[in-house]
Parts: structure tokens; C-alpha cells; sequence
């Protein structure tokens, strides 16, 4: 038996306990040990979208570590006790975004934790080919970590940062520190974080930023100008998922520069676009969606130590607490949220 967080509808999580799952040949068993909090796991608790469409009840949960439990009989890459990360993200492979090299925009997405039973619960049957083993060092939590740094590496490469660039990162929460260290890793110059909660500024220096601002403290330009030397940014990343952070990101974007729309915003969201300042500045704006082929990189990175994960993880929560992991998560006294298997 083990135990499993469901979700049942809007704002309804039930814990119950189950039998284990079954594996099929070329699946395996991965005894969840640590799984994060996601910004797609908020929007779907609420009734909105994820990255692929939910019918519930299904276990959420798309940012898991753990250990290998049981291998499927074709199933050889791994052998049981291994410590392993996964890729919740399952491509047909046949559709015309899938054949044409963009098989993030899939039109039959499955995704481990969003449309199939995810990481929420002790244990989940995951396929072989959605495993990545972590370093001996690498410790469950950073583990978990794996899911959000892919998807942000897919998304840096997206805006292509020069060296010696001049970034901004709008947005403290996990995803936008994530941004920092990124940047820094791909040659920018100065990396500003712009973070109205005091707390995420400061983890934003530890980890690595070279100044931090508030935006809600008067002239935004004017704290660039004096963190950065400029007001006038050559890469702008917009992490905070709201209106007025993407007018921010518009207003300090100079000539040329690149822009990067990473948040999930909420579906029906809007933002009224200068045309004029795109073609003024011509300006490169860009969206961002999941990690394709980007995952064996991310579990790199974390095995060689070059990030620092452990400052952003802030809160941890039990199996039955998963409801409240996710208030949590959406609150500014938080950065990340990790749901732990409490055994």
C-alpha cells in the first residue's frame, strides 16, 4: 500500500491510500522522496490550464526525485536503489511540431503529473526513457529541482544571452533565481534582480546577482541606473507572471534587446503592446513553453554543483499537506515549496 495525494476538482485534494501501481516492460517504479510545488500545479488547483489538459482525479505533482523501486523487464538503464530525477513530459512523436523539430508544442502532450499520475504520492510509475540518474552528492531536493532548470534553460536559449550583456530578471520567485545564476553561467556582464520582497532580494545576491531592486520603491530606471550603470537593459526575463511586470520588462528594454516572457500567466491575461517600440527599438520578444530536450543538461549542471538550489527552497510540507504546500506557494513568504514522502 502506499499513500497518494489526488486531486478531485477545484481546490479539492484528497489524501488516500492505494495499491501499488503496475509497470509495464520498459517502465519503471521511482519511490518518490522529494517533489516541488510548480506554478502549473497552482493554476491547475484553481481550475486553469496546465501544460497539457487535466481530467481530474489525478495525482499532480511534475517535479519529482527519488529511487528506483522496480525495473520493467526492458527496462535496463537502471537498477533498483539508484537515485533518479524525471522528465514529466511524454511527445507522440508523430504530430507536425513533433516531426518538425518543436516537439514542445506537441498536439498529444502527455505530462507525468498534469494528465498521468504524477509525484504527489509515495510511489509513480514513470517510463524508462523519463529518467535521469543524479550524482551520488545530489541530494533529493535539488533532485526535484531538475523539471524548473530545464524548463529555464530551454528558455535562455530562446533569447541566445551575449557575453558581456547587460540582464535583468523580473521576478524573485524560484524560476527567476533559477534566471540569475543562468545568466551569469552564459557571460552577462551585470544581472539585476528586480523583486519587491526584501527576502528574495536577498537570496537573489547570495546566489549570485549583482544588485538588487524593488520596483514598487519609486524609479525603476534609476535603481538600474545606479545598480547596473544603464537603464537601458540588453535582456529583460519576465518571471513574475503579472501585467504590470510585463510593462516593466518593456519600458527598461533597450534598443535591440531581447525579451523573454517565461511566467504562466493567467489564461485570460492581457497586456496593451506599444508597436510603436517594437519596431523603434526592434526589439526580440519571446515566449517560452516546457524543456524539450533540455532535461540531460539540467541534471548535468545540478550533478556538477555549478547552481545553487538548496537557498531557493524554502518551505517542505508532508503527503497530506499538499493543499496547503500550494497556498503556500503562491505566498510572497515563500520561494520554493517541496512536498516531501514521508515514510
Amino acid at each position: 500500500m502506499m499513500k497518494r495525494s489526488v486531486f478531485c476538482g477545484v481546490k479539492d485534494i484528497r489524501t488516500e491510500n492505494a495499491g501499488l501501481p503496475p509497470i509495464r516492460e520498459d517502465e519503471i517504479l521511482v519511490e518518490v522522496k522529494a517533489c516541488g510545488v510548480c506554478g502549473t500545479d497552482v493554476h491547475i488547483y484553481h481550475g486553469e490550464k496546465g501544460s497539457a489538459e487535466v481530467s481530474a482525479p489525478v495525482v499532480l505533482g511534475h517535479e519529482f526525485s527519488g529511487v528506483v523501486a522496480e525495473i520493467g523487464k526492458n527496462a535496463g538503464s537502471f537498477k533498483k536503489g539508484d537515485k533518479v530525477t524525471v522528465d514529466p513530459n511524454i511527445y507522440c512523436g508523430k504530430c507536425r511540431y513533433c516531426r518538425n523539430g518543436k516537439k514542445q508544442l506537441c498536439e498529444s502532450l502527455q505530462a507525468i503529473g498534469v494528465n498521468r499520475d504524477g509525484g504527489f504520492q509515495e510511489y509513480c510509475v514513470v517510463p524508462e526513457s523519463q529518467a535521469f540518474l543524479l550524482g551520488e552528492h545530489v541530494d533529493f531536493e535539488e533532485g526535484a529541482m531538475a523539471e524548473p532548470v530545464a524548463c529555464c534553460l530551454h528558455g535562455i536559449e530562446n533569447i541566445e544571452i551575449r557575453e558581456g550583456d547587460t540582464v535583468c530578471v523580473i521576478g524573485g520567485g524560484a524560476i527567476g533565481l533559477i534566471m540569475v545564476q543562468l545568466a551569469r553561467l552564459r557571460g552577462a556582464s551585470k544581472v539585476v534582480l528586480s523583486e519587491p520582497v526584501e527576502m528574495r532580494r536577498k537570496i537573489g545576491l547570495k546566489i549570485g546577482a549583482d544588485a538588487a531592486v524593488d520596483p514598487t520603491e519609486g524609479d525603476l530606471k534609476g535603481q538600474l541606473r545606479a545598480a547596473a550603470g544603464t537603464d537601458q537593459m540588453d535582456v529583460v526575463i519576465e518571471c513574475a507572471g503579472r501585467p504590470a511586470a510585463t510593462r516593466q520588462a518593456f519600458e527598461i528594454a533597450g534598443k535591440g534587446a531581447n525579451i523573454l516572457l517565461f511566467s504562466v500567466p493567467s489564461e485570460n491575461a492581457e497586456f496593451p503592446l506599444r508597436l510603436f517600440d517594437v519596431y523603434q527599438k526592434e526589439l526580440k520578444i519571446s515566449g517560452s513553453f516546457i524543456n524539450p530536450d533540455t532535461h540531460l543538461r539540467a541534471v548535468q549542471l545540478i550533478n556538477s554543483g555549478k547552481l545553487q538550489l538548496r537557498p531557493i527552497i524554502t518551505h517542505r510540507y508532508g503527503l497530506e499537506q499538499v493543499s496547503e504546500a500550494i497556498q503556500m506557494q503562491i505566498s510572497d513568504n515563500s520561494v520554493k515549496v517541496i512536498v516531501i514522502s514521508e515514510k
